[in-house]
This record gives structure tokens, C-alpha cells and sequence, in this order.
């Protein structure tokens, strides 16, 4: 399965979002954000799949939920930021 990366700035967000995403009938997992993917090197991330980050995105926009960044996984398995 492929998965997408939403990033946010605090866990309070992450878990407003993955509650939002969970209510919306998204499975999402909330981690801390490796730090690789985000240069200030703390924040939290919901890994879901890649299918419905779309879905996800559009949600969290709908009710406000601040995010960063959005990385997809590519067909090799690398994961490159997209746009949101």
C-alpha cells in the first residue's frame, strides 16, 4: 500500500485532524514527523493512504486545520512533497 504524509506544526493540530480524517471514515495513523521531512525538525505527521490524501486535504481545509506539507509515496517507494 502507498501512503501519504500530511505535516503539522503541533500535535494539537495532528490530533485535530486525525479526529476530523477518523470522522470522515480516513484511517490515519499521528507520528512524530521524521525529521528529514520538516526543516524546523519538530511536528507531527498522519500517515494514511495515498488514495485518499486528496480526500484528506480537502477536509482538513474545509474545517480550518492548519497544515504544512503533504508528501506522497512515488511508485518506487521514495516519498516526494506535493502540492497542496
Amino acid at each position: 500500500m502507498e501512503y501519504a504524509f500530511i505535516t503539522f506544526r503541533s500535535v494539537t493540530f495532528g490530533q485535530r485532524g486525525e479526529k476530523l480524517l477518523k470522522g470522515g471514515g480516513i484511517r490515519c495513523v499521528l507520528q512524530r514527523t521524521p525529521r528529514w521531512m520538516e526543516e524546523q525538525g519538530c511536528g507531527y505527521a498522519l500517515r494514511l493512504p495515498g488514495a485518499d490524501a486528496a480526500r484528506a486535504v480537502q477536509l482538513l481545509r474545509a474545517n480550518q486545520v492548519p497544515m504544512r506539507k503533504i508528501y506522497v509515496q512515488r511508485g518506487d517507494g521514495e516519498l516526494e512533497e506535493a502540492a497542496l
